[in-house]
């Protein structure tokens, strides 16, 4: 069983930055894909930036170039990295846990709550 625990969501101005962090417990964190998944009401939740046990990552289009996903194995966490907020941005994230699949597949076994990210315009 993994525990994730997202943490640094808030109200941002567009164009501000926030960093998100997800604490993970109760595996070999190491060895885990980590993702950061954003959920709107009504709508499937979509990958943001996802990065493998050996650092390989991948971005949703819509943040590539303004959001950078990171990983720090000697504290079992992973961060996401947002600059150059845009009220389109606004979501619920969350973290989640898991396995890169062949065709660079991001399969997420355990998620965290959510954290809400608001960007004002």
């Amino acid at each position: 069983q993994v525990q994730l625990v997202e943490s640094g969501g808030g109200l941002v101005q567009a164009g501000g930055s926030l960093r998100l962090s997800c604490a993970a417990s109760g595996s070999i964190f190491s060895i885990n894909a980590m993702g950061w998944y954003r959920q709107d009401p009504g709508k499937q939740r979509e990958l943001v930036a996802g990065i493998s046990s050996g650092g390989l990552t991948k971005y949703a289009d819509s943040v590539k170039g303004r959001f950078t996903i990171s990983r720090d194995n000697g504290k079992n966490t992973v961060y996401l990295q947002m600059n150059s907020l845009k009220p389109e941005d606004t979501s619920l994230y969350y973290c989640g846990s898991g396995r890169l699949l062949s065709g660079n597949y991001f399969n997420m076994d355990y998620w965290g709550k959510g954290t809400l990210v608001t960007v004002s315009p």
